[in-house]
């Protein structure tokens, strides 16, 4: 009992600074992910001119790349050893965050080199080779960035803390994006747009500019919080042999490699969930600058301000509702309301021409998304427990159903499409069937996955035997050799503050 005095220590959660620093890691991701999902189609389409199968296969294209990146990045992030002893996790990140870099400032540029009469393959082509780079540094940064969290805490609040601060500045950073694009939208104009009827148009490529505008200045902003997470969040270069000591009792028969978790249910099972929530998030996120604009017949700068309600409503949930929905209802029941809340907005879109209604829906699908993917993603932490040694595996698998999914699913959508090119008659009640049954329809089929985990621990699994090694009897498990009481004494502060 002589070490009862440091429970109560405040050395036990992690610092505040500490907190922000990691938190902040992930917001150049963040700036350039909302730029793909929510303007990469309508840009491709409406002011680089492809058609609608085109923009689909751009999509699709880079979805691909991503999803066949993050187990891959996964498994070498988890193999690696980091460069110049920088550490495995940040070695990947900072790889990954020159990649975006890069990549996404050749994405929203025009085809250098290609004119009015360039076919649109040429033009298509030359823009794989970004498109490849952009995706392999996004799933770098995500899975590196994602993977740090269960070698940083042990602690299941704390790591729904950082999942929650995470979410956080990831709605921050779509936000910026939104705002920036609605002041681009309606101060900045093009020679051939200086009128200010022209706002009420649709998107078109009179408006080149300002995605150009908007590039450079997400691609700055992301860069420099880059640096700071990189300055402020140490890696440890070592896990000791576990957290606590009754994990130090089993760490030596616990211990997964990826092939593991492919035997594992619950990998599956919390898979399944992660990729409808994505879906769910994502599909709604593409398409609804194309519904506020050709069903509800909004101006152009809607496209920026019902974005802007989704994650601003997204934000007030993530960081003040979701911790104590998690601590005091658990991971499950929090995740139900969530996707509830989708359902809710996705009939509120069925009913017919909303108009301004369309805010509140806005709210719904932001405060039912940002519910369950914080959730979600806890759940992707706690599936891992404490065999971090290969959680950017399992976070890169959760990942490529994700990417896969919403490739697939945009594509689809794309080549479904009534009007080749672009908006006929038929594109008001298109958008609007896509924003209903797309996000609903995950959202539903998450809710079935959620209902196959009741009465199951998620993370809880039977320890895996090892054997002993040569020097030993190999029918009977080894033991730690470690001495268990100083294992026990280094980790009971951080053990003790995670079940206070």
């Amino acid at each position: 009992m002589e070490n009862q005095p440091l429970l109560k220590d405040s050395r036990t959660r992690m610092p505040l600074v500490r907190r922000f620093t990691y938190g902040v890691g992930h917001i150049l991701n963040d700036l350039c992910a909302s730029m793909w999902f929510t303007y990469l189609v309508v840009y491709f389409h409406r002011v680089l001119e492809f058609d609608n199968a085109f923009a689909g296969y751009v999509m699709m294209t880079g979805q691909v790349f991503d999803a066949i990146s993050t187990p891959l990045v996964g498994y070498e992030s988890d193999v690696s050893k980091g460069c110049f002893k920088y550490g495995r996790r940040k070695s990947w990140h900072l790889m990954g965050s020159v990649c975006v870099a890069i990549a996404f400032i050749f994405i929203f540029q025009p085809c250098i080199g290609c004119d009015d009469n360039t076919d649109t393959w040429a033009k298509f082509i030359y823009y794989v080779p970004f498109l490849f780079l952009a995706q392999f540094g996004w799933a770098s940064v995500q899975i590196s960035h994602l993977a740090l969290i269960p070698e940083l805490t042990s602690c299941e609040h704390e790591r729904v803390e950082l999942n929650t601060i995470r979410y956080t500045f990831t709605v921050v950073s779509n936000v910026v994006v939104f705002v920036i694009m609605w002041l681009l939208l309606t101060f900045v104009h093009s020679p051939h747009t200086m009128k200010p009827e022209s706002l009420d148009k649709s998107l078109g490529p009179e408006d080149i500019i300002q995605f150009r505008y908007l590039i450079f200045i997400v691609v700055a902003i992301g860069s420099v919080f880059c640096f700071i997470f990189h300055i402020g969040t140490k890696e440890k270069r070592s896990r000791s042999l576990s957290d606590s000591f009754e994990t130090s009792q089993s760490a030596v028969h616990s211990r997964m490699v990826w092939k593991d978790w492919l035997k594992c249910v619950q990998f599956y099972q919390v898979a399944g969930i992660y990729m409808c929530t994505r879906l769910m998030v994502n599909v709604s996120q593409v398409y609804v600058p194309l519904y506020v604009t050709d069903t509800l017949g909004l101006s152009k700068d809607y496209v920026a301000l019902i974005p802007l309600v989704i994650y601003l409503s997204g934000f007030v949930v993530s960081s003040i509702i979701v911790k104590p929905l998690n601590r005091f209802l658990g991971r499950k029941m929090t995740f139900f309301f969530g996707a509830v809340l989708v359902l809710g907005a996705c009939d509120w879109i069925l009913a017919g021409n909303l108009g301004k209604q369309v805010f509140g829906v806005a709210i719904l699908l932001g405060a039912g998304g940002s519910m369950a993917l914080v959730t979600s993603l806890s759940m992707t932490a706690d599936l891992i427990n404490q065999n971090t040694e290969s959680g950017a595996f399992v976070y890169g698998a959760m990942s490529f159903t994700d990417k896969l999914s919403n490739g697939i699913a945009v594509l689809v959508i794309q080549l479904i499409h009534p009007c080749r090119s672009g908006c006929c008659a038929a594109c008001a009640t298109f958008y609007q069937v896509i924003m209903a049954y797309i996000p609903g329809g995950a959202a539903l089929l998450s809710l079935i996955v959620l209902a196959t985990l009741i009465g199951t621990k998620i993370g809880e699994r039977k320890p895996k035997p090892v054997l002993a090694d040569h020097h030993g009897d190999n029918n009977t498990i080894q033991e730690p050799t470690e001495d268990l009481e100083q294992v026990k004494n280094d980790n009971q502060e951080e053990l003790i503050h995670c079940t206070a």
